[in-house]
């Protein structure tokens, strides 16, 4: 039976609503509005993004399937929390991905791509020396996102994303101590350096070993931490 020309509207209109649910909660979730193990509060949600609880219901289902909430029954629905082993094989599979996107990169790069790189460095340069981990955070993601886009291979920036996803609660806490920020940004110097000398091999080590750093500087900070401060938790409110 074919739909009414009204009927397909209402659908398009349903679907769109869905969507773009399921994407701001994605956003608060990876911004860090909710921390690891947190109660997802339904009513609440849906009165800050000014929507009845059924999108919010749908955009729960979708991101349980991505691995970022865990729903248990009669319980509700929680931010999932990755154990450490979690975050050990997911930083292995993700220092590989980035490894491979930085040694495409350098024989593919372009004049324009390295004067946006360098552009990206100039500016955390600048915010990781007044300490500024709020405009310093979505310049690193950009950055990374930017070579990965640029490598030239979807697929590897499709499965890029979806371990990355799983880390955003994570990473924050590696950068903000321990003087992350200005030692994370010594190595997107060498990153992009090795891009510049289109040296694949010392661009693939480039980036690979930044990545396995990270994972030292964010283990050593989650392993000396009680569980339920393991990220930084903004209000909704």
């Amino acid at each position: 039976m074919l739909r009414s020309p009204s009927d397909e509207l209402a659908v398009l209109r349903t679907s769109s609503l869905a969507t773009a649910v399921e994407r701001e909660v994605e956003r608060l979730i990876l911004s860090g509005s909710f921390a690891p193990g947190e109660r997802i509060n339904e009513f609440k949600l849906a009165s800050v993004l000014g929507t009845s609880r059924g999108p919010i219901r749908e955009a729960i289902r979708a991101l349980e399937g991505s691995g970022l909430i865990i729903s248990v029954r009669n319980r509700g629905s929680f931010i999932r929390r990755l154990s450490v082993q979690e975050v050990r094989e997911v930083y292995e599979i993700r220092s590989a991905l980035f490894g491979l996107a930085g040694k495409l990169l350098a024989k593919r790069v372009t004049a324009d791509q390295l004067q946006r790189l360098n552009r990206f460095v100039a500016e955390m340069e600048e915010a990781s020396s007044q300490r500024n981990f709020e405009a310093y955070y979505p310049l690193n993601l950009a950055f990374h996102e930017f070579i990965v886009d640029s490598a030239g291979n979807a697929m590897l920036a499709q499965q890029y994303r979806s371990f990355v996803k799983k880390l955003h609660l994570f990473r924050a806490r590696s950068l903000v101590q321990g003087g992350g920020l200005a030692v994370s940004n010594e190595e997107h110097r060498e990153i992009v350096a090795a891009i510049a000398a289109r040296d694949p091999a010392w661009a693939h080590e480039a980036h690979w070993r930044h990545v396995t750093s990270a994972r030292d500087r964010l283990l050593s900070v989650v392993e000396t931490d009680p569980p339920h401060q393991s990220s930084i938790k903004r209000s909704l409110g």
